[in-house]
């Protein structure tokens, strides 16, 4: 069975089913030789999708404070080639983004062909963080699940691969790391008063993010829950969608690159007939 629990399009989510502290039956040891051999097998998928040149991947990352997105593309992304990687962290908007359409600060940095992108928050704050602290409309934030499903098959039908994933932590969880890093004068840089402040609006929160996941996970673009209580795990369960997700594209990568390899070869073979060609 999977270690992240895909979300079929129109199904009603309720976060209370998933349990944040799920492991898989595995032990640490266990999680961890397991996430080693599919972050290699990751790099290899990254390798032929950054040569191939025919298609882009979108990971979005999104969870509460603590969840573990800034540990995730540490360690997920850690065997990668940084030139084939982008990571872009969306915060408050500025007054230029904020006098556009809310979609007009993530459209313009979506990976282009070839780029393994990372969303570290993303689109989704503008049905989320909006939502709970009403900063627009009620029929504002509605109309964007629409809009956030037609985005994201543009993008989809330009060959971006689009996987999401929600790191599903528990309120306890998320304590226990506010306080951990009040006690690591090397953590402590993470904190701010409004990390706590935002704790009171968890309820409101789940209820926001189990209507993003229930109306914008589709086939095109599907949401991923994925436990993450425990890090090892969470980094198990992400890598594992990944490659299989991009395990799909392999043939045609290597269809792409034998094509372009007959290419050059010819090239080459044409320059050398050349009089006075080098190289030979």
């Amino acid at each position: 069975m999977p270690y992240a629990h895909k979300i079929a399009p129109d199904t009603r989510v309720s976060l209370a089913k998933f349990d944040p502290d799920d492991d898989g039956g595995l032990s640490k040891d266990e999680g961890k030789a397991r996430f080693a051999k599919l972050n290699a097998e990751l790099d290899l998928l990254q390798e032929e999708l950054y040569a191939a040149g025919t298609h882009s991947v979108l990971m979005v990352l999104q969870g509460m404070d603590t969840s573990g997105k800034d540990g995730t593309i540490r360690s997920v992304l850690l065997n990668l080639n940084p030139q084939g990687c982008q990571v872009e962290s969306f915060k408050v908007p500025t007054e230029e983004e904020l006098a556009h359409d809310f979609l007009w600060r993530v459209h313009s940095v979506v990976p282009r062909k070839g780029m393994f992108g990372v969303f570290n928050r993303s689109h989704y704050e503008d049905v989320l963080v909006v939502r709970v602290h009403e900063l627009a409309p009620k029929a504002v934030w509605k109309a964007r699940y629409d809009q956030i499903n037609q985005f994201e098959a543009l993008l989809a039908a330009a060959g971006t691969i689009v996987v999401k994933f929600y790191l599903h932590i528990s309120s306890h969880e998320q304590e226990q790391r506010l306080l951990e890093r009040e006690q690591d004068v090397a953590k402590a840089w993470k904190l701010s008063a409004g990390d706590w402040r935002e704790r009171q609006h968890w309820d409101a929160y789940i209820e926001a993010y189990e209507d993003a996941l229930s109306r914008c996970s589709t086939a095109a673009a599907p949401w991923y829950i994925v436990p993450a209580n425990k890090k090892w795990f969470r980094n198990l369960a992400i890598s594992e969608v990944l490659v299989d997700t991009l395990g799909t594209y392999r043939d045609s990568w290597r269809a792409a690159l034998e094509a372009m390899s007959k290419q050059r070869l010819a090239e080459l073979q044409a320059y050398r007939a050349e009089p006075g060609a080098s190289g030979t």
